[in-house]
């Protein structure tokens, strides 16, 4: 997974793919995202090619921490195998999912 930040570090663009391996990288990317003043925190997945079940459940992490940080989490742009996961997981009824 690659990640660039735009928005003063309040959107940040996912890349590749999201698995396991990525657990580490995602959780300090998270934490920055979430140091932001701004009310919603966006994950634009607009470029991420792959997501694995392991990444859905850090996507989850990070909709929890939102939440106690009283910030809203939105995931915006899912596309491919990406929107096909979210689409049989159910994912638009646990976080705000922009088209």
């Amino acid at each position: 997974m690659q990640y660039s930040f735009a928005d003063n570090d309040a959107t940040v663009e996912l890349r590749g793919e999201l698995t396991f391996v990525d657990h580490s990288v995602f959780r300090a990317m998270a934490a920055r995202l979430l140091q932001t003043k701004a009310p919603a925190a966006v994950i634009d997945l607009g470029c991420l090619d792959f997501i694995d079940s392991a990444g859905l459940g850090m996507l989850l992490l990070v909709r929890d921490e939102a939440k106690r940080a009283n910030r809203t989490l939105v995931l915006r742009h899912p596309v491919g195998q990406v929107k096909r996961i979210f689409d049989i997981s159910k994912f638009e009824t646990l976080f705000s999912v922009q088209p």
